[in-house]
């Protein structure tokens, strides 16, 4: 019989003596799709962490926000969910096209304290694709256009290939506070400005690189013939 996980899985289960209760947990939590519960989880969620890597495996992990079921479930081996404008460097996208493998969990921080890992394989559609999908409900197309007018540019359909609980063991009880949200503004404070300070430091680092070819420049125009 073969066993469940990936070859890693089995090393690591093997190294740190708990491949029994691994076994345990693949048997008795884990699914190939998403059964009712996991189905009415999604369709109260608003938030899912999604975990992409391009075809090098370089690794990036986003974040994704809506209203609640914003990630639709078109049956137990589908989701489709929206894509936004952003920032413009589209990571998860880009993946995406390069290696179709997806890793969500959407945290239930509210009320269960609970997560729903969702494990499969993503491809990005155009409004087109989008417009043609038989199974696509048309609540699905009015859901995304939300508050502030936002407009999706782009959709990802997923295939569910694995779905398992996140145990609420270390998992936060949080209050949900009413914000502002800015859908889709360029305003640098309502998007959080230069919070982390990236801005002042790759000025600072950027300016010797600068100087450095200004003075270059100076000095060829200084060697040049008069003309």
């Amino acid at each position: 019989m073969t066993r469940p996980g990936s070859s890693g899985e089995q090393r690591a289960q093997e190294r740190f003596g708990t491949s029994a209760r691994a076994a345990a947990f693949y048997a008795h939590q884990t699914l190939p799709h998403l059964n009712p519960q996991m189905q009415q989880f999604i369709a109260r969620m608003d938030m899912v962490f999604i975990a992409t890597a391009d075809g090098k495996g370089a690794c990036d992990c986003s974040f994704r926000a809506g209203e609640p079921g914003f990630v639709q479930v078109l049956d137990e081996k589908t989701l489709v969910y929206p894509e936004y404008r952003g920032n413009g460097v589209l990571a998860s996208l880009g993946n995406i096209l390069e290696n179709p493998h997806i890793g969500l969990i959407f945290p239930d921080f509210y009320q269960s304290t609970v997560g729903l890992h969702v494990n499969g394989t993503a491809r990005v559609l155009n409004p087109s694709e989008t417009e043609s999908l038989s199974q696509l409900p048309a609540r699905i197309a009015e859901a995304a256009h939300i508050k502030g007018g936002r407009h999706p540019k782009a959709w990802v359909l997923i295939g569910v290939e694995e779905a398992y609980i996140h145990c609420s063991k270390h998992v936060p009880l949080l209050k949900r506070l009413d914000k502002q949200i800015a859908w889709g503004s360029d305003d640098e404070q309502a998007k959080g400005g230069n919070f982390f300070k990236v801005t002042h430091q790759r000025a600072g680092s950027e300016q010797p690189a600068r100087y450095f070819f200004s003075l270059a420049r100076a000095r060829a125009s200084a060697n040049a013939p008069m003309g």
